[in-house]
C-alpha cells in the first residue's frame, strides 16, 4: 500500500512535465507552413540571404511558400495578404525598405499572423514583429581593430581613410561610427585625422572621390570601405598608383571592408584583403526561425521581439578557422 501511495504521488508530480513533452511532440510533428516573401535576388547578398533562410526552414521540417516581389513595395503587400489568406502559420520578409516593412507588418498583426523581418529593419516600431538586424557598428570595429593591429606591426603612423557610405543610410552611419570608434581607441597611430571620402553607395561617385583624395593624399596607406562592392573601384585607383599589393608588401596599403561578399572571399584568399566584417546570415537564419517557431508553438499572434547580430570580421589571421561561416566565402567556393 505504501509503494502504491509513493506511485500515485510521483505520478502526480510528473504529470505536467509528461503532458507537456506531449504537447510539444504534437506541436513538432505539426505540419507548420511559413511564408518567406523576399524583395529580390538580384544582388548575392540578398541571394545568400534567400538560400540562409530557405534551407533553415526545410531543414527543419517546415513548409515553405516563396514569393518574390520584384522589388515592389505594393507587390509585396498583396503578396503577404494572399498567404495570409491561405492559413499560413508564420510570416517572413525582406522587405523592399523599411517603411513597407511597417505596413505589412500591421496588416500581420492585425490577422494575428506572426511576422518577422529580416536584415533590413522598419523604419519604427509602430507595428509588432520579430526582427534580426546586424550591428554594423560592432562589425566595423571589429574589421578596423585588425588593420589597427597590423598598422602596430609597421613600427609607425599610418595614414587612415574611409569610403563612406550614404549617411541617410543607418547602415552606412554605424559603419562609420565603428571606424571611428577605432580611431579614438589609438590616437597616436594615425599620422593626420582621417579622410572621408563621401560615396553614395554609388560605384562612380566612389571613384570619383577615392581619386580625388588619392591626388590630395598620397601618403594614403590604411583604407577602410563601408561595403565590400567598392573593391573593384579601390584596386582601379590603387593598382595604377602601384599601391595594389600583397599584404606584407613595403607598398601594402592596409585594406579592410564590410559585409563579407564573394569579392571580398577571393581577396582575402588571394592575399590582397587584410579583415571584412560579416554579417552573419546563417546565424540570423537561425536566430528567426527559433523565434518565430517559439511564438507559433506558444499561439502568440504578435511576438516583438529585435534581436541583434554582432556579427564578426574575417581576417587573414583566422581565415583557416572562420571562412566557412562567412556567407560570401560559401558563395565563392560554390562558384569555383
Amino acid at each position: 500500500m505504501k509503494k502504491l501511495t509513493i506511485l500515485l504521488v510521483v505520478m502526480c508530480l510528473l504529470a505536467p512535465t509528461l503532458l507537456f513533452s506531449a504537447g510539444a511532440k504534437e506541436a513538432k510533428s505539426d505540419e507548420i507552413t511559413i511564408a518567406f516573401c523576399f524583395q529580390d535576388l538580384e544582388t548575392e547578398f540578398w541571394v545568400a540571404g534567400h538560400k540562409a533562410i530557405t534551407e533553415t526552414l526545410r531543414e527543419n521540417g517546415i513548409k515553405v511558400i516563396e514569393k518574390n516581389a520584384n522589388e515592389d513595395a505594393n507587390r509585396q503587400l498583396e503578396q503577404v495578404k494572399d498567404v495570409i489568406t491561405q492559413g499560413v502559420d508564420g510570416v517572413i520578409i525582406i522587405p523592399q525598405d523599411g517603411e513597407s516593412a511597417v505596413t505589412i507588418a500591421k496588416v500581420c498583426n492585425e490577422a494575428g499572423v506572426p511576422i518577422g523581418v529580416f536584415n533590413r529593419p522598419p523604419s519604427d516600431r509602430s507595428a509588432k514583429n520579430l526582427v534580426v538586424v546586424a550591428n554594423n557598428e560592432v562589425i566595423a570595429e571589429a574589421a578596423v581593430e585588425h588593420m589597427a593591429q597590423e598598422a602596430k606591426k609597421l613600427g609607425r603612423k599610418v595614414y587612415p581613410a574611409i569610403m563612406v557610405g550614404d549617411l541617410g543610410d543607418p547602415n552606412a552611419v554605424g559603419r562609420r561610427q565603428g571606424f571611428m570608434n577605432v580611431m579614438a581607441k589609438y590616437p597616436d597611430l594615425w599620422a593626420q585625422a582621417p579622410v572621408e571620402i563621401p560615396t553614395k553607395w554609388d560605384a562612380n561617385v566612389a571613384l570619383a572621390n577615392l581619386q580625388s583624395a588619392m591626388q590630395a593624399n598620397p601618403k594614403i596607406d590604411f583604407l577602410f570601405t563601408s561595403s565590400d562592392f567598392l573593391f573593384p573601384v579601390i584596386k582601379s585607383v590603387l593598382a595604377p598608383l602601384g599601391k595594389w599589393n600583397l599584404v606584407g608588401d613595403p607598398n601594402h596599403v592596409i585594406l579592410g571592408g564590410l559585409d563579407g561578399d564573394v569579392t571580398a572571399a577571393r581577396l582575402l584568399e588571394e592575399g590582397y584583403l587584410d579583415a571584412t566584417g560579416v554579417q552573419n546570415l546563417f546565424y540570423e537564419a537561425d536566430l528567426m526561425l527559433e523565434a518565430m517557431l517559439l511564438a507559433i508553438k506558444s499561439g502568440e499572434k504578435t511576438p516583438d521581439k529585435w534581436m541583434d547580430d554582432p556579427g564578426f570580421a574575417l581576417t587573414q589571421a583566422n581565415l583557416s578557422t572562420k571562412a566557412e561561416e562567412m556567407w560570401g566565402w560559401v558563395l565563392y567556393k560554390e562558384k569555383k
